[in-house]
């Protein structure tokens, strides 16, 4: 539940419809990968250069781990419509600021 607060910005070659912050999850390991978007923040006919602050509140789940088999990363994602130009950060979700490691025996 906690913010999650930063600045987008972008210098693009040309004119684009928005720009999109996402914050989203991903798994990834030998399983099919998933994609889930937990909060997606539209700046729409931005200008060519600039930037734009924003706050995204982080979920209550599911927290960043990481397993033998399967991975769930968390990230931050800066997309250029409708180009679909893409960049972005991980960051970790969970209560104790670490991902979970579920390869721990007992």
């Amino acid at each position: 539940g906690e913010e999650i607060k930063g600045i987008a910005v972008w210098q693009l070659d040309r004119k684009s419809d928005a720009v999109e912050v996402c914050l989203f999850w991903r798994t990834e390991g030998i399983a099919n990968p998933d994609v889930g978007i937990a909060e997606k923040i539209r700046f729409d006919n931005p200008p060519k250069e600039g930037g734009q602050p924003f706050v995204l509140h982080a979920p209550n789940g599911p927290y960043s781990f990481y397993g033998k088999l399967v991975v769930l990363v968390w990230g931050i994602e800066l997309v250029v419509l409708p180009e679909k130009i893409a960049e972005r950060i991980n960051i970790t979700i969970s209560p104790t600021g670490e991902a979970i490691n579920l390869t721990k025996s007992k």
